[in-house]
């Protein structure tokens, strides 16, 4: 090996190496985070119950948390094009320990909606963090790095409720509380280990747009690379959200299932998906490159819905239940990825920003279709429908390339 070889071979080592050490940071700070909002959220329907709320009051708290993300999420990421991913992320941080305090100590259902606003504001960093993952992780390992980061948000999902009920032990007070010291722990780790990702010098050469400009380009060339994917994004997420919103009624009336044993299917669908995000996806794009494997989680997830109303038995029921989280984890990260190739570092929270509006949006539509279509037209109706929405997201990702042959990234005007 010559020396200027070996030279670069030592570069590129520690450049991954430390690419490794930012996204090991991340993953646990997310991890964190998810486990301190899973404490609280099963418990946020007895809370308003406790105050005089009612199934539309609870509705509205839900639904709060969604809309706030929504608005936040194009404006957390053009600040974190402007001036870093890691202020960005401190600030969202910081936000959501402020609304576990106001959980723990409301009173009445308005201060509980208070919470909920506060904590979707600081949660439309989403995009943040995966800006920050394609800031960090060379591209051909974007897909896999996404798919470790959502298996850790996967797993934050499973022991967050557990720990919010040993919390409860000590006082209506304990969780939110408990999840607020969680919340600070984190915002020190992060304040301590997690380093910039972008190159502020670049980011202050132009400012990037204004998020309504983006919406609006997305709305008015679904044409072009990054705005389908987009909407891949979207409709791919509002139809898996629309089969989540009735999946517990559906396997009631449908299969018997009670309240004491859905959890058995809820920890299915979640094992496999981190078994499958954080063990065979990286593999299965480095056999198919992330833009095949998209169509093909498109299809199995298409499939999963659509096969879910015909299934006989439990046997059935766990071959169609299995092919959706197969489906998604193929999906998203890969759609995601490619998002990021095709966007400029400039502009990358930004973009990764407004997809999250856009999904966020499709998460409020299709699940309130879901659950209206369920009770006016028949129980199968908003599965074969989420079935069709999918479906047709492949012919809209047909032709995209996942570029990974393409020298330098498509800068979308």
């Amino acid at each position: 090996m010559s020396p200027l070889r070996g030279k670069a071979s030592a570069v590129s080592g520690r450049v991954s190496k430390v690419a490794s050490g930012k996204l090991f940071v991340l993953i646990i700070t997310n991890f964190v985070d998810m486990v301190g909002l899973l404490m609280i959220i099963p418990l946020m329907p007895f809370y308003a119950r406790e105050m005089g709320g009612g199934g539309f009051e609870v509705a509205i708290l839900m639904s709060a948390f969604t809309a706030a993300q929504l608005l936040s999420a194009p404006v957390w990421g053009r600040f974190s094009d402007r001036y870093g991913r890691r202020p960005a992320l401190l600030v969202g941080l910081t936000a959501a320990c402020f609304a576990y305090v106001v959980f723990a100590y409301a009173t009445s259902i308005w201060l509980l909606l208070l919470s909920r606003v506060v904590q979707g504001a600081g949660g439309g960093t989403v995009g943040v963090i995966q800006a920050y993952v394609a800031d960090s992780v060379e591209p051909d390992n974007r897909a896999k790095a996404l798919g470790w980061l959502s298996a850790a948000t996967n797993v934050g999902v499973a022991i967050g409720p557990a720990l919010g009920g040993v919390a409860l032990k000590f006082g209506r007070s304990g969780p939110g509380l408990a999840a607020a010291s969680l919340c600070l722990v984190n915002i020190f780790f992060a304040w301590k280990f997690l380093r910039e990702s972008r190159d502020m010098t670049e980011a202050h050469e132009k400012k990037p747009r204004a998020p309504r400009t983006v919406i609006a380009h997305v709305i008015t060339h679904p044409g072009e690379p990054a705005p389908r994917l987009i909407w891949i994004y979207a409709i791919a997420m509002g139809a898996f959200s629309g089969l989540m919103a009735i999946l517990a009624l559906f396997l009631a009336d449908r299969f018997g299932v009670s309240k004491d044993k859905i959890w058995i299917f809820y920890t299915y669908v979640g094992v496999i998906s981190v078994i499958t995000r954080a063990g065979i996806l990286g593999r299965m794009v480095d056999r198919y490159g992330e833009a095949q494997l998209s169509r093909i989680g498109l299809a199995l997830l298409a499939t999963g819905l659509a096969t879910l109303p015909l299934a006989r038995g439990y046997f059935g029921l766990a071959i169609a239940v299995a092919l959706i989280p197969l489906g998604t984890a193929f999906t998203f990260p890969c759609v995601t990825s490619m998002l990021s190739r095709v966007i400029s570092s400039r502009e990358r929270g930004l973009y990764m920003g407004v997809q999250q509006t856009f999904g966020g949006l499709s998460r409020v539509i299709i699940p309130l279709w879901a659950g209206f279509s369920y009770d006016h037209f028949g129980k199968t109706v908003p599965l074969f429908t989420s079935a069709a929405l999918v479906f047709a997201t492949i012919m809209l990702g047909l032709g995209i390339d996942d570029g990974r042959k393409a020298a330098v990234p498509i800068t979308s005007p």
